[in-house]
């Protein structure tokens, strides 16, 4: 259990930042239980996950602090230590830019990337969205749909695709059974209760998606305005749509046009609710409110946790759902 491999050298470039994340990567180790198997997340529905598969028999850090934004982590000396020492490496290829170097340079044979395990949906508006891929966002403009090549972004077209798989419990499920077959091979010893964990996982997120299904089933609209569409895989699995102030990265900021065509967009569904995130601002959402009549909520796309979305995967997905309930007139 505490064998680990020696990481690849990094081109000379890196240099100074290996020897750094190295020493790091040393302190760390030593630290380390040899009990238990090392784990790094990429962010939190990637650590929710390997806790609830991996139990007490595995040590789960994530790369990104409460409150921040995932996008665009900066690794540090230290973090690059700890995914060159993981024993198991759990992230989403093309989410993470940096971390996806960190883990072709240090630790590829111990990565485990679930964009590989289900195929990403087409993030330019064909699942059901009203987004239309304005402002000519990276990934948008002109670009046919991906759906199937399993990789967010698909390293330097950001946006080809949505990561955001984990708001359809199902597909986080299908992720979580192949995360406990990842799992048993690092930890053969405990491979039973992975697999256990993940069957247990499997029901709770089950019994989550029929708890949407019933109470998204009958409401009086369908459509969503959302600060970003982030909301692919909700809306496709229980057939709503969102309309995007801007598209999938949240750091851009929406034309004064988009914001017209948002405007009318949501007066003609009759929108009563205007959503944001609780990771970005919820400026743009209340200047639209205004201009519509309606109030604003939050739509959590569950990147991370933060002071206003404290609990669990669970706990913020049901609050999810209590709002679109209250936002859609949900019988």
């Amino acid at each position: 259990m505490n064998n680990r491999r020696v990481p690849r050298t990094l081109a000379a470039a890196s240099a100074a930042l290996l020897t750094l994340g190295a020493a790091a990567c040393s302190d760390s180790q030593a630290d380390a239980d040899p009990q238990r198997v090392d784990v790094v997340a990429a962010f939190y529905p990637l650590q929710f996950l390997t806790q609830q598969i991996g139990g007490d028999t595995v040590t789960v850090s994530n790369l990104v602090k409460p409150g921040a934004e995932p996008h665009d982590i900066e690794l540090s000396p230290s973090q690059v230590g700890d995914v060159a020492g993981a024993e198991l490496i759990v992230y989403l290829k093309g989410f993470q830019p940096q971390v996806d170097d960190a883990v072709q340079q240090n630790s590829a044979d111990r990565a485990f990337d679930v964009a590989t395990v289900e195929p990403l949906l087409d993030a330019t508006g064909d699942n059901h969205d009203h987004d239309h891929g304005h402002e000519g966002e990276a990934g948008h403009e002109g670009e046919a749909g991906h759906e199937g090549e399993g990789e967010a972004g698909h390293e330097g077209e950001a946006g080809t695709t949505d990561p955001h798989l984990w708001l359809d419990p199902t597909r986080l499920a299908t992720v979580g059974d192949q995360l406990a077959d990842r799992l048993a091979q690092a930890d053969p010893e405990h491979a039973d209760g992975y697999t256990a964990r993940a069957k247990d996982l499997r029901t709770k997120l089950e019994q989550l998606d029929a708890e949407f299904t019933a109470g998204l089933k009958t409401c009086q609209r369908r459509e969503i305005v959302v600060s970003h569409t982030a909301f692919g895989y909700l809306t496709t699995r229980y057939q709503l749509e969102q309309i995007g102030i801007t598209g999938l990265s949240p750091e851009h900021e929406p034309s004064p046009q988009r914001l017209a065509e948002v405007i009318e967009e949501a007066k003609e569904h009759q929108a009563t609710t205007i959503f944001f995130e609780t990771l970005v601002s919820p400026k743009v959402a209340e200047t639209i409110a205004a201009q519509v009549g309606a109030e604003t909520a939050v739509l959590d796309p569950l990147e991370g946790l933060s002071a206003d979305n404290g609990g669990d995967y669970f706990s913020v997905m049901r609050t999810n759902l209590a709002n679109l309930q209250k936002a859609l007139g949900c019988s």
